[in-house]
């Protein structure tokens, strides 16, 4: 399928044009401008290349890695497929994605290795404040994972304590939710306010920026605060099963209160 058939693809609303660019081994995504959407290595195309996603799977602190096959993750936003591949195919979990814009679903097969739909895989063309508000997702996610920017990547487009008690309303007791927040005009502050309204204060974790400025948020649907021995131990977990810098996370993660 070529380029020209991605553009035929029926838009809901006035969305931006989808396309890449390859810089050496990596393949980058872009709605229409100079701003990265997502990435790939070409050659590892199941691996997560950029930091900040990986810090996206810090979720993976406060799951059983043992029963991690039997959980349920979910991308609101599917960017370049990173997250919904790496869950699908190295996690082997049940992995649902919902993309409000279908040339970005069709990009991501053609340019970016995802799979077809099949029992574990579902992508969802659809507007994620309206689609995570159906009951059959309810109390269903284990993994939550938000990454929802324009083509400007200015602030994320959902972004209020309403929206936030819908992604609580996603988890399964023990679930988490991780945001990535960048932006010119984003607010980091508010935002955390408005994730601990609906989250609760004491659920809120947070990294340091990344060099590029992405702060990745966790909050957890029912807190806790693990030793950081037991911590430690999950990262060795994470980083032997997976390949994840889990525990260079513990250096740059804390408990925002």
């Amino acid at each position: 399928m070529s380029k020209k058939e991605i553009e035929k693809a029926s838009l809901p609303l006035d969305l931006p044009e989808v396309n890449f660019s390859d810089y050496g081994d990596v393949r980058f995504l872009h709605l229409g401008t100079e701003w990265v959407q997502g990435s790939m290595l070409r050659d590892a195309p199941y691996d997560i290349e950029l930091e900040y996603v990986q810090r996206m799977m810090a979720g993976l602190l406060f799951t059983d890695a043992e029963s991690i096959a039997k959980k349920h993750a979910m991308q609101l936003g599917l960017g370049s497929a990173a997250l919904t591949k790496f869950c699908y195919k190295k996690l082997r979990m049940k992995t649902t994605a919902i993309e409000i814009n279908p040339q970005v679903v069709t990009a991501c097969r053609i340019w970016f290795k995802l799979p077809r739909d099949d029992a574990r895989l579902h992508v969802i063309e659809a507007d994620a404040a309206a689609e995570i508000q159906k009951p059959v997702h309810q109390d269903t996610v284990d993994l939550l994972h938000v990454d929802l920017y324009d083509h400007e990547a200015a602030a994320p487009v959902l972004d209020d304590a309403d929206f936030y008690a819908h992604c609580r309303g996603l988890l399964t007791e023990d679930g988490v939710m991780t945001v990535n927040l960048f932006g010119r005009d984003s607010s980091y502050e508010q935002s955390l306010v408005k994730m601990a309204e609906a989250f609760g204060p004491e659920s809120i974790w947070a990294f340091r920026p990344t060099r590029e400025g992405n702060t990745v948020v966790l909050a957890q649907r029912e807190p806790s605060r693990p030793e950081r021995a037991e911590l430690l131990l999950r990262a060795g977990v994470i980083e032997s099963r997976w390949d994840l810098p889990a525990k260079k996370w513990l250096r740059l993660f804390t408990p925002v209160i």
